[in-house]
């Protein structure tokens, strides 16, 4: 078995691609309306982007009773500021809620957190 891509959905896959191809600088494999898929450049495994009509972001942090959420992708970086900066740049929000020093929650365009950290 080889895993080979991590699949988020949101009311346009397309948008959040773009989104995640410009803050990780992967291109995009594949571009349909209902599906789009990023390849990093070693074609190791990626993100893929479903189209799910209904989406609700999850909330973050997690509240009783409010939609969960299922996973988020953690991304590390060498300068928390400078790569916080291209989340932002690229259509991120930070979250108000931050639980560690040296991890930065964000939210992407269609709600899914990630986190942005590093080992220094």
């Amino acid at each position: 078995m080889k895993l080979t891509s991590t699949v988020l959905g949101a009311r346009d896959p397309r948008a959040l691609a773009d989104f995640y191809a410009t803050l990780l600088g992967w291109s995009i494999k594949t571009d349909e309306p209902e599906w789009v898929t990023l390849r990093p450049a070693d074609d190791g495994p990626g993100l893929s982007f479903q189209l799910e009509p209904d989406h609700v972001p999850p909330e973050w942090p997690q509240a009783k009773g409010a939609q969960q959420m299922q996973l988020h992708l953690d991304i590390e970086v060498d300068d928390l500021d400078a790569a916080g900066a291209v989340a932002i740049a690229a259509g991120a929000g930070l979250s108000a809620f931050q639980p560690q020093e040296k991890v930065r929650v964000y939210l992407d365009p269609a709600g899914h957190p990630f986190c942005l950290w590093t080992r220094e």
